[in-house]
């Protein structure tokens, strides 16, 4: 453990080290805070500047290539080695509520720098998609009145999201002369605005025992929350269970979910073999072969159409639900929300103007209150993305979409979300397990100029009021505007988790 970036507690003061002095680096003092920001029982020292760009990093220490311990250390020793923190050790939504708690008093105090440091700052998180899809749920259920945009450094295995707004997708580098630089792409960056997708699932709770239908743990942070629903919850079912979350780049279900649960369940049990990026892409292409994604595997059997598995239902204008039509040959559908997929890929592409009338489709923006629903029957299909103008299947943009999962082909199926895969049970023939997602609001993030996702805004003709998804946060209630990522929907610590199954 790194003294100074990882403890106990968040800002614990067994953890403080001196100040970083950024009078010896004019550049490092536009990103720095001082220690008092974090622990108000420290005496104040103002600086006698105010940073333009302060910063607070986290940093997943098991993403990608494990490299993250290293980075960490970085930052560490170039800014105050209070604002890093490794999130193996520090929840991010107890570190945030904390920082916002001491800055909002401090400006109510009267203190200029704190107010400033509230206006002004950016949070960077380095990690996998799963780790930035995290971090994003924790700022959104945090309801700030000021949202601090997000940087995301790509130091997992596909890093969708930080190449979606021009960060690339391989880690920008560990040394401090690599970090300076990212640094300075940070200071220059632009504010986007990206919708948020929230997710329901409900599941009828097995008839014989009192557990849980299915492990929390082996659900993705996004959705890690699963405290049970309350008794007021229109949701709330008897014999149901219900659990919530929150997504910004892609969820699906299938092939690739599979092959990508497949990689996951390895590199947790064989951690030292996935200390390369470029190693565990290769494993990630052969889990593929091995999982039956390139040809039918008579050896998984779940591995067959998404029409046996499930019910699809979209939402085109409000309240309006019609059944969507999926070919028989496809096994895997993805709900996109950013334009890059499987390493950089875009599944959606760009309709021609012909489809664009006759199938009312319109070109991905990450701010239209709209899903790009598409499908692929393989792992051959996918490789269509690679030539100019290739696309999967393209099913149809919504504003809801939901899944009447069944058990059919498989006791299971494999689902995603933002890179974190898990394998969800089917139980009886007559119950069933639904998956709902709605456009819930929007996130700030920051983006380069190298940024491949669109906002409507960058067009000359602007969306009607249909396509902006506004209203959709009109039907819920307080408690349901969360994505599951904050204490509110965390198992409480006197539940036993080990009589969950």
């Amino acid at each position: 453990m790194i003294l100074g970036c990882a403890s106990p507690g968040p800002f614990s003061a067994g953890c403080r080290m001196d100040d970083f002095s950024p009078e010896k680096d004019e550049f490092l003092k536009e990103f720095y805070i001082p220690s008092y920001i974090f622990l108000p029982e420290l005496p104040t020292r103002h600086p006698s500047f105010v940073p333009s760009c302060p910063v607070v990093v986290f940093i997943n220490t098991k993403s990608g290539g494990q490299l993250g311990s290293a980075l960490l250390a970085t930052y560490c020793n170039l800014l105050n080695k209070l604002q890093a923190f490794n999130l193996e050790e520090e929840a991010p939504d107890k570190v945030l509520h904390k920082l916002y708690g001491n800055l909002e008093k401090l400006k109510s105090n009267g203190d200029h720098l704190a107010a400033e440091i509230l206006n002004r700052l950016r949070l960077i998180v380095a990690g996998g998609d799963g780790t930035a899809s995290w971090l994003l749920g924790v700022v959104c259920d945090l309801k700030l009145a000021r949202p601090p945009p997000i940087i995301t450094v790509p130091l997992g295995t596909g890093n969708n999201i930080p190449f979606s707004f021009g960060w690339g997708m391989r880690n920008p580098g560990i040394d401090c002369q690599s970090v300076k630089s990212f640094l300075e792409q940070v200071m220059k960056a632009r504010e986007m605005k990206i919708d948020s997708w929230h997710i329901i699932m409900r599941m009828q709770v097995p008839k014989e025992g009192s557990c849980d239908p299915i492990l929390p743990l082996e659900l993705p942070h996004a959705m890690h929350a699963f405290q049970r629903v309350s008794e007021s919850d229109s949701l709330n079912m008897e014999g149901y269970q219900t659990f919530r979350g929150g997504f910004w780049n892609y969820f699906s279900i299938g092939m690739d979910a599979q092959v990508s649960y497949a990689f996951h369940y390895k590199r947790k049990n064989y951690p030292e073999k996935f200390k390369n990026q470029l190693a565990n892409q290769r494993t990630y292409l052969k889990l593929g072969c091995t999982q039956g994604w390139f040809c039918t595997s008579l050896f998984h059997p779940t591995s067959r159409n998404v029409t046996c598995l499930a019910k699809v239902k979209i939402m085109k204008k409000t309240g309006h639900w019609e059944k969507l039509h999926i070919p028989n040959s496809i096994r895997s559908v993805v709900c996109l929300n950013l334009p890059s997929f499987s390493g950089g890929l875009n599944p959606w592409g760009t309709p021609d103007k012909k489809k664009q009338r006759d199938r009312d489709l319109t070109p991905p923006f990450v701010d239209d209150g709209l899903l790009e629903v598409v499908g692929f029957k393989d792992g051959w299909h996918g490789f269509v993305l690679l030539a100019p103008g290739g696309h999967g299947t393209r099913l149809a943009q919504a504003r809801c979409i939901q899944f009447k999962f069944r058990k059919g082909a498989g006791d299971h199926a494999y689902m995603r979300i933002d890179g974190e895969p898990w394998k969800q049970p089917l139980l009886q023939d007559k119950d069933k397990v639904v998956v709902e997602i709605s456009h819930l609001g929007q996130v700030s993030i920051l983006a380069t100029d190298n940024c491949i996702a669109k906002s409507v805004y960058d067009v000359s003709t602007q969306p009607d009021e249909e396509s902006t998804s506004e209203d959709s946060d009109n039907s819920y209630s307080e408690e349901r505007k969360k994505f599951g990522a904050a204490d509110a929907f965390r198992y409480y610590d006197d539940i036993d988790r080990t009589c969950i199954s």
